[in-house]
C-alpha cells in the first residue's frame, strides 16, 4: 500500500509539470506574430465546432478543470457563454468537494437492524423445523445467547417469504418425508448367483435403509416361505425386537410372500410386510443397488462352487460393506463408523486383504483379523 506522503508528492510533481508545460507554451506564443495567432485561433474555433457535432458532452479530468477554471476569468464576457466551462459549471465543481467534505452516514430513526448472523439463524430454524411457531423459534435463539422478540421473528420470516408454522408444515417435501421414514424401514430381496456347475443359488438379505447396513440371512437353492419367514423372524429378534418395519419384498412368488405375512403377523407388535409391484426395481432401489454392487465387487469376480462357499464369501463381503467401505450416501463413511468422530491424519497406514486379496481395507491401527481375512506384512504397507 502506497503511503499518503508518496501520493501527495506524485500529485505535486504532476501539477508542477503541467504548470511548466503551460508556461513554456505561453513563451512560445509571445514570439509569434499577430496574424499567426489569429489564424490559429480561427482554426481552433473551427475544430471545436466540428468536435461538438460528434461529442455532446466531453469528459474532463481534474487537470483540465483546473486549467479551464484558471483561464476562464481572463476571457471576455461574450466568449464565456460559449465555452465548455461556464459559471454554473464552476459552481457545480465547487459543490462536489463541499458535499464530499460533509458527507456522513445517515442513521435512520428507530432501533438498529438485527445482525446478519441472527437473521440467518432465524431463517435456518424456520426451514429446518416447519412445525415451530414464532414463540418456539424465539426460545431457541435465547438459549444460544440471542434475545429476539417474537414480532421481530415474524417480520424476518415475512421478508424471507416463509409462511407461519401450519403452512410451513404442509409444505413438506418428498425428500424430507422419505428420510424420516427411512429410520423405520427395512428392505429385503433375493439375489441369485450361478455356480460353476450352472446351479442357481438364492441369497436372502435385508438392508437397513437408514444406516445402509446389510444382513445376509441365508443361501439356498430352493427358497420356501417357511424358510424365508424363519430368517426374517430371527433377524427381528437380533434387532432387539424392533418390529413394525414395513419390509418391501418382491419375492420369487406369491406363495412365499403369503407365508411371510402369516408368520410375521403371529409375532407380537408386528405388522404385515409391504410388497413391491412386480418388475419394478425402482420400488426397491436400495436393495437393487446393493445387488449390483455385490456382483460388481464380489460374485462376478469369483467362481462359486456351492452354498457353503457362497455363504462364506457373502458373509465376508457384508462385513466389508458394513465396516470397511465408504458410502456416498453416508458422507463417505461406513455404516458401522461413528459419525461424531473425526479421525486424525495417520502417519502409518496398514493394508488388510479381504476375501483373499479381492478387496482391500486400510487402517491406522491393527484391526481384529476375522477368520476370512489375511493380513499383509508390514513391509507391504
Amino acid at each position: 500500500m502506497v503511503p499518503i506522503w508518496a501520493c501527495s508528492l506524485i500529485v505535486g510533481l504532476r501539477l508542477l509539470y503541467l504548470i511548466f508545460c503551460r508556461l513554456l507554451g505561453c513563451f512560445l506564443v509571445l514570439g509569434r506574430s499577430t496574424a499567426a495567432k489569429d489564424a490559429e485561433i480561427l482554426v481552433l474555433r473551427h475544430e471545436v465546432v466540428v468536435l461538438r457535432r460528434q461529442i455532446e458532452r466531453p469528459r474532463l479530468s481534474w487537470a483540465d478543470r483546473a486549467v479551464l477554471s484558471a483561464l476562464a476569468r481572463h476571457l471576455p464576457p461574450v466568449l464565456r457563454c460559449h465555452r465548455l466551462v461556464t459559471p454554473g459549471t464552476l459552481l457545480a465543481w465547487h459543490r462536489r468537494p463541499v458535499r464530499w467534505k460533509w458527507r456522513q452516514t445517515t442513521v435512520g430513526p428507530g432501533r438498529p437492524p438485527l445482525p446478519e448472523e441472527t437473521v440467518a439463524l432465524i431463517r435456518r430454524l424456520a426451514r429446518e423445523n416447519p412445525t415451530w411457531g414464532y414463540v418456539r423459534i424465539q426460545g431457541e435463539p435465547r438459549r444460544l445467547g440471542h434475545r429476539v422478540a417474537a414480532a421481530t421473528i415474524r417480520r424476518v420470516l415475512r421478508r424471507s417469504g416463509l409462511p407461519p408454522a401450519p403452512q410451513r408444515a404442509s409444505q413438506q417435501t418428498w425428500r424430507t418425508f422419505l428420510r424420516s421414514q427411512a429410520h423405520t424401514l427395512l428392505a429385503c430381496d433375493f439375489m441369485h448367483v450361478e455356480t460353476v456347475f450352472l446351479r442357481r443359488l438364492y441369497v436372502f438379505f435385508v438392508m437397513e435403509i437408514a444406516t445402509r447396513r446389510v444382513h445376509v440371512l441365508g443361501v439356498t437353492a430352493h427358497p420356501t416361505g417357511a424358510w424365508v419367514a424363519q430368517l426374517a423372524r430371527n433377524l427381528l429378534m437380533d434387532l432387539e425386537e424392533r418390529t413394525g418395519f414395513p419390509v418391501p419384498h418382491p419375492g420369487p412368488g406369491q406363495q412365499v410372500h403369503r407365508h411371510i405375512r402369516r408368520r410375521l403377523r403371529r409375532q407380537r407388535h408386528s405388522r404385515h410386510p409391504d410388497p413391491t409391484p412386480p418388475q419394478s426395481p425402482r420400488s426397491n432401489a436400495f436393495a437393487e443397488r446393493w445387488i449390483r454392487t455385490a456382483r460388481a465387487e464380489c460374485t462376478d469376480r469369483l467362481l462359486i462352487t456351492g452354498e457353503r462357499h457362497l455363504r462364506t464369501v457373502l458373509t465376508g463381503y457384508a462385513e466389508h460393506y458394513n465396516a470397511g467401505r465408504a458410502h456416498r450416501s453416508l458422507n463417505l463413511r461406513a455404516p458401522d463408523d461413528d459419525p461424531n468422530i473425526i479421525p486424525l491424519p495417520a502417519t502409518t497406514v496398514r493394508r488388510q486383504r479381504v476375501l483373499g486379496g479381492l478387496l482391500n481395507e486400510y487402517h491406522t491401527t491393527p484391526p481384529r483379523p476375522p477368520h476370512h481375512r489375511q493380513e499383509m506384512p508390514s513391509s507391504a504397507a
